[in-house]
């Protein structure tokens, strides 16, 4: 599998950076995982993407020769991000790092909710994801020509993190360009989410590198954008519980009237992590949060 056509700009101040598109294409996942490489001779992965053949032979032909792989990073511990990652540090001795397992840093309202019996939404949480070292918030790798900072965004995940390269940042499904991201409780946070993007606007980024579609060449204005989509929709939500209660699968159907049905399921996980964030904040209830089909008043 050869090199994408990845738009990424030449910037001298930067380290060699390579793209490779892992080939599992899906309504989730655009046209597919985007796997980078960073470096020259010690080369750092970063989301190393799906078990696949194809994807680890292409990794590994994107060395020059004597080069070799010194660091493989994961966002987060969905699969088509950290599947192959076992199967490539076995192939070059690099050990994978990460925040942790799949459940580590989950908010306490979502361990709660977990342990009380909510179940996730089905979304490709990669379980048996086990890192060699684990990355905290602030936690920094160097090559030698590049230097990474792991940013601890969780909210699509809570495990999930960002790696900051100067003025870049490798974004992983935190922000997106082509889509936003799915927060599918328990294992997504929306107001974890919400707050990981506030931090993120902190920063005068140049340019964001997502785990799946183009650079964002506006980080900024892309910050806003989620945000703003996420209280619009929380609005909305509270609008249609105004005229009569509801359970998640209803309203997503009325709020996503325009959204291809295969995309529904995911949908509904969002429309229930807004529920569950309404509801910590006392602006909706429920009796039984964790039922499929609980039925949400305005308080």
């Amino acid at each position: 599998m050869a090199q994408s056509p990845f738009p990424l700009p030449p910037d001298r101040d930067m380290p060699r950076l390579r793209h490779l598109l892992a080939p599992n294409p899906s309504p989730l996942t655009f046209h597919g995982t985007n796997t980078y490489l960073l470096g020259s001779g010690q080369v750092a992965v970063i989301d190393p993407g799906p078990e696949d053949d194809r994807h680890l032979a292409a990794i590994l032909a994107a060395l020059d020769p004597g080069e070799r792989i010194s660091h493989i990073l994961v966002t987060h511990s969905h699969r088509d991000h950290s599947a192959l990652a076992p199967r490539l540090s076995a192939a070059t001795g690099a050990p994978v790092l990460a925040f942790g397992r799949a459940t580590d840093g989950r908010s306490p309202l979502m361990s709660r909710l977990a342990a009380a019996g909510l179940t996730a939404g089905g979304d490709g949480l990669d379980t048996d994801f086990t890192p060699d070292a684990r990355l905290d918030d602030g936690s920094t790798l160097h090559g030698p020509d590049w230097s990474l900072t792991a940013l601890h965004t969780p909210g699509h995940l809570g495990n999930h993190l960002c790696f900051a390269l100067g003025g870049w940042l490798f974004s992983g499904d935190h922000v997106m360009g082509w889509s936003s991201s799915v927060i599918s409780p328990p294992d997504g946070d929306m107001a974890a989410y919400c707050t990981a993007l506030q931090r993120l606007q902190g920063e005068p980024w140049d340019r964001f590198l997502p785990g799946h579609g183009d650079p964002i060449p506006d980080p900024a204005e892309r910050l806003h954008a989620l945000l703003t989509h996420r209280h619009q929709r929380e609005t909305q939500i509270l609008a249609l519980l105004s005229g009569a209660p509801a359970d998640p699968g209803s309203l997503t159907m009325r709020l996503y009237h325009d959204t291809p049905p295969a995309l529904h399921p995911a949908a509904r996980r969002n429309v229930l992590a807004h529920l569950l964030d309404l509801l910590e904040n006392n602006r909706v209830r429920t009796s039984d949060p964790t039922a499929p089909d609980a039925i949400f008043h305005l308080t």
